[in-house]
């Protein structure tokens, strides 16, 4: 057995980081993309690897020289690889082969578990390519399958308007070829392709047309389960680096904040609302995307009167905000000065931009009478309500009769998970009972399980501060999808409302399984859309507990709350999902403590 690795393309998709570097020898696991393949060939038992080069061909000459193992690895370059496609790469490599054997062909973009060569290694000689069930989100080649073998091979370029992917499998860009064939069939066809029609053409048109010859099958050998990925781009790579670096997903989770839509992950750390939006809105907002994208939003005082519809108040003391994050800066710098109190903990963006605060504790539970003395120190409170992580919530008249009691000191409340207490929002009794000296702050994200559209908002009946915070905001401050979203919200508000009393079900439902866990020795009671748990002191460490849980297939994201209460207990955050995911996050804990206990 001898395999091909192509690796001569510039990577262009791959810049910047292809300027610097060829893309196969970017780094990855501990070593390169070129080194795994070429363990995997090893390790499958494959003793002879011809490499075609071309861009960087020193740099790739220089690692395989370095490389020093049992393979017996030689190069062949081709010249031309600025202007021609991988066609007149395997060309050459064809023209180069010697011995007996099948032929694996890979292309040096690929990361893959060595298991997936393996098997296709072991197989019965045959013409051979491997494919994967299509996901949204994959590019490049796909494929059709009937009993067996590819029936058509369509391209990136025969991918038009209207093309129906799903009855298509993509390919791995890994085949195994007979000898005979490739020196016989493939290698003339791949020659005259090149010379005579179009040297700038992939490789699968050649197999596009070969799939039709009687006698001459293509046999598909799906790897559904195995991982694996094609990396083009610096997207792919990050999205690769998760799969394939199990021991650094909480790192690269942290480090991102956010942009989790290519990973394979459930995630219990960022909290929504999974019970909405509900599919006949999503479908809406599918229908109206290419107008939405074409579009610009409305002017502020335009997103202002459309949130007033929805949350039932007056539009003069309300401004939309492109998610509640963005009025913390704008709050800090007009606030500057003032003695503010905080709960603790709390959510980290409040300590951040409130360095020298007091902190009143959450225990989880907090001492209303303390916070009353609090606010006649004080110039400015900041409750969170409920707050995060703790799931601890004051009652609405409470806080209000609190902030009627000091007039002189400023009131911050954040609303972002109220909906889930049951009680009408701090919003609706400022409504009745108007006070200047409070500000409601809300981030939607939770409420609507709509982070991506980043929706949020700032009550005040203060005319004088509202005016000030609106001077501070851009023209255009919601992106289209987003304005559409709220115009929808008025359409579908018995939804939203059966939304929140199936979260609470499905809370109270995660709360008892969780409760059931040898890992936790107390869940928290909670107000929110999420549940705060100590672990058992037997338990491992928080840290060590989400990393084994990380690891898993699916991944699973918790929050690791160590640090943020002054009693050294570890704990977690855990968000409320749908029960089949809560299910799932469950059964990953069972197994967690049968191997770390």
């Amino acid at each position: 057995m001898q395999a091909i690795v192509l690796a001569a393309g510039y990577g262009r998709r791959m810049r910047p980081l292809s300027e610097r570097c060829h893309k196969a020898l970017l780094p990855l696991g501990g070593t390169t993309i070129l080194g795994r393949i070429l363990d995997s060939l090893e390790g499958a038992g494959v003793g002879q690897v011809l490499v075609v080069t071309g861009y960087r061909a020193e740099d790739v000459r220089s690692f395989l020289d370095a490389r020093g193992r049992g393979l017996a690895i030689r190069c062949v370059h081709n010249e031309h690889f600025a202007t021609t496609n991988n066609i007149v790469s395997l060309g050459l490599a064809l023209e180069q082969l010697d011995g007996a054997g099948d032929v694996l062909l890979i292309e040096c973009d690929l990361i893959f578990e060595p298991s997936v060569l393996r098997a296709l290694v072991q197989r019965t000689p045959g013409n051979v390519a491997l494919v994967d069930r299509y996901r949204e989100g994959m590019d490049g080649t796909v494929v059709t399958v009937e009993q067996g073998r590819v029936t058509g091979v369509f391209p990136p370029s025969a991918q038009g308007d209207g093309f129906s992917y799903r009855d298509k499998f993509k390919t791995l860009n890994i085949y195994r070829f007979e000898r005979a064939f490739c020196a016989d069939t493939l290698r003339p066809l791949v020659d005259r392709y090149a010379r005579e029609v179009d040297a700038n053409a992939y490789y699968e048109m050649v197999l596009g047309m070969l799939v039709d010859l009687p006698g001459r099958p293509i046999e598909a050998e799906l790897v559904d389960g195995s991982r694996w990925a094609e990396v083009d781009d610096p997207g792919d790579l990050a999205s690769a680096r998760f799969v394939f670096e199990p021991q650094r997903r909480a790192e690269l989770l942290d480090r991102a904040h956010g942009g989790h839509w290519n990973y394979d992950l459930l995630d219990f750390a960022h909290i929504r609302n999974a019970r909405f939006p509900t599919p006949a809105m999503l479908a809406a907002l599918s229908h109206a995307l290419p107008d939405l994208v074409a579009s610009y939003g409305s002017a502020q005082v335009i997103l202002n009167e459309k949130l007033s519809w929805f949350l039932r108040c007056d539009p003069s003391r309300l401004q939309a905000l492109n998610g509640a994050a963005q009025a913390l800066p704008i709050l800090a710098r007009q606030l500057a000065g003032l003695r503010a109190a905080l709960p603790a903990p709390t959510f980290g963006e409040y300590p951040r931009l409130f360095s020298a605060a007091r902190n009143y504790r959450d225990h989880p539970g907090i001492d209303l009478a303390e916070l009353d003395e609090i606010a006649a120190d004080f110039d400015l409170v900041v409750a969170v309500n409920p707050n995060n992580p703790t799931g601890t919530a004051l009652a609405t008249a409470e806080l209000h009769a609190l902030a009627e009691r000091h007039p002189a000191t400023t009131f911050l409340v954040d609303e972002s998970f109220q909906i889930f207490t049951g009680e009408e929002s701090l919003l609706a009794a400022l409504e009745r009972a108007p006070l200047e000296n409070v500000l409601v702050l809300a981030s939607l994200s939770k409420s609507l399980g709509v982070p991506g559209l980043r929706l949020g908002y700032l009550y005040c009946a203060d005319a004088r501060l509202l005016a000030r915070f609106a001077a501070e905001l851009p023209i255009w401050n919601l992106g289209a999808p987003a304005e559409f979203f709220l115009e929808l919200l008025l359409k579908f508000r018995p939804e939203l409302e059966h939304s929140i009393e199936q979260t609470l079900v499905d809370r109270a439902g995660l709360a008892a399984a969780l409760e059931s866990s040898p890992l936790i020795a107390r869940v928290h009671p909670s107000a929110a859309n999420f549940l705060l748990v100590t672990l058992a002191d037997d338990a491992p460490p928080a840290e060590i507990l989400r990393a084994a849980l990380l690891s898993g297939s699916p991944a699973i994201n918790v929050r690791d709350l160590r640090g943020r209460f002054d009693d050294g207990s570890e704990r977690l955050r855990i968000a409320v999902r749908t029960p089949e995911e809560n299910a799932q996050l469950i059964d990953a804990l069972h197994d967690a403590a049968a191997q770390l206990r």
